[in-house]
């Protein structure tokens, strides 16, 4: 059978046990290539979200892809029937789908729209910083779009300062004297993701809730804190760097076959 990608979805989160109306679906990166999951995949990097059974509206967990048909495949991972938008080893086919992931400007409450990528802000400094902390360079860009729009002298209501809106005493920690200065803050913004990344074994989404939320939030949601902010935080910024990527030139995530 073939589905659309709500009927398809809605098959996936029926095959899923869940408690109190809620399921966790997994979206699993490896390569540049994405999958939902009803279990973290082997040799993938996974992210569970939590799907409300009574939620209005389905919530897109691919990104912005086009149109693509798929396939949901079952097996047995550790003595567990499991599904997957993978082929994985010991896979079947168990129905065929069509996903139309959202086109265009993509609208964050609080956050304004996605916006195109601006690679000659501070384009200097943002290279020399991913390459003095391995952090990539896309990546920082779109933290720092969506942070300030690349504006040094940005200062929030909550006192994150420059660039990269960094916190006082974070700014103080990784050494900006002058966090309106766009080097210093590029810099220091940089090596804080540095550690994100290395505290959440390069998972990309859980370094940019911490970043949004701190890591007290992560730590005592064991995950993506439930915050408006955060979960629109999260996707803008995720939604930037395939844009960032891209414009650079660099292969942007595509869906798992």
């Amino acid at each position: 059978m073939n589905l659309s990608l709500p009927a398809a979805l809605v098959a996936l989160l029926l095959l899923m046990p869940g408690v109190a109306g809620a399921r966790t679906v997994y979206r699993c990166v490896q390569g540049n290539t994405v999958s939902l999951a009803t279990a973290p995949e082997p040799g993938s990097t996974c992210t569970p979200r939590q799907i409300d059974d009574n939620a209005v509206q389905t919530p897109n967990l691919w990104g912005n892809m086009g149109v693509f048909s798929g396939t949901l495949y079952e097996r047995e991972q550790d003595g567990t029937r499991v599904y997957s938008t993978r082929n994985l080893p010991g896979s079947r086919v168990f129905l065929k789908f069509t996903v139309a992931t959202p086109p265009g400007e993509p609208a964050h409450e609080g956050l304004g729209k996605v916006g195109a990528p601006q690679l000659n802000r501070h384009a200097r400094q943002f290279k020399a910083a991913a390459k003095a902390t391995g952090v990539d360079d896309a990546w920082l860009r779109a933290i720092a779009h969506a942070e300030s729009g690349f504006d040094a002298g940005a200062v929030s209501p909550k006192g994150a300062q420059g660039v990269m809106q960094l916190m006082p005493d974070t700014a103080t920690e990784f050494g900006v004297a002058d966090p309106l200065s766009a080097e210093q803050s590029i810099n220091g913004g940089a090596r804080y993701m540095k550690t994100l990344l290395r505290r959440y074994n390069g998972d990309r989404v859980l370094a940019a809730a911490a970043y949004n939320a701190g890591i007290g939030a992560v730590t005592r949601y064991k995950g993506v804190p439930p915050y408006a902010e955060t979960l629109a935080y999260v996707e803008k910024v995720s939604a930037l760097y395939v844009r960032y990527r891209e414009a650079m030139g660099f292969r942007v995530e595509t869906p798992a076959k």
